[in-house]
């Protein structure tokens, strides 16, 4: 089974991503948080990135890809694979179906206002890299970590004028990729403006609907 998971940035992909992968033990692989890693290391690669992720901005395709490239090698990705941010552009779609073959892409759709609010929410410990919201799911004290007592802080790119700028990025540049996975006929689109608890039956059945099971 591998699927690509698509939508705006803050839509929930991570989540509906890790739920599956933990339901039928394939590897989540989110580029996303590949190219944060990177940052946090601060690694040449990783400074070259934060330019882009601070301004809400697309990294460009060949940084992606080539990273993407080296993981979809390790064995884990056998059995399949649920990608997560990856492709964004038409280019990266085509360099995906040089790598691998695509059997499902879903599409992941909530209005504007729902995922302004649920990005700039979101908070990360910076101690072990928890994830909270202020509104949803906060810590029992604000701004410290349940699990190890860390700081709590917003992500540059969760800020809500990135998050909007991020959101005008998408449209401009993702239709094409759409087109594409519309035009081999394995698009599917899910409607992902309620909560996660919502959300994730949704994405089993409609697998489950197209004989995808874990």
């Amino acid at each position: 089974m591998r699927l690509v998971f698509m939508g705006p940035p803050g839509v929930g992909k991570g989540t509906y991503a890790s739920a599956l992968s933990r339901r039928c033990g394939i590897p989540h692989i989110s580029t996303g948080d590949m190219i944060r890693e990177e940052i946090r290391r601060g690694t040449e690669l990783g400074r070259r990135l934060r330019e882009y992720v601070e301004r809400g901005l697309l990294v460009p395709d060949e940084l992606v890809t080539e990273m993407l490239r080296r993981r979809l090698q390790q064995e884990d990705c056998q059995r399949g694979f649920i990608l997560d941010g990856y492709p964004r552009t038409l280019r990266q779609a085509e360099e995906l179906d040089r790598m691998t073959r695509v059997d499902l892409a879903l599409y992941f759709t909530a209005p504007d206002e729902v995922i302004i609010d649920r990005v700039s929410g979101r908070r990360v410990c910076r101690s072990c890299g928890a994830i909270y919201h202020v509104r949803y799911m906060p810590p029992r004290v604000p701004g410290v970590c349940d699990r190890c007592g860390g700081p709590l802080y917003q992500r540059e790119d969760d800020r809500p004028e990135v998050v909007k700028r991020r959101l005008e990025v998408f449209r401009e540049q993702f239709a094409p990729v759409l087109d594409y996975y519309r035009g081999k006929g394995i698009l599917v689109e899910i409607d992902a403006s309620e909560q996660a608890e919502v959300v994730v039956p949704r994405v089993f059945s409609t697998l489950e609907s197209r004989g995808f099971k874990c």
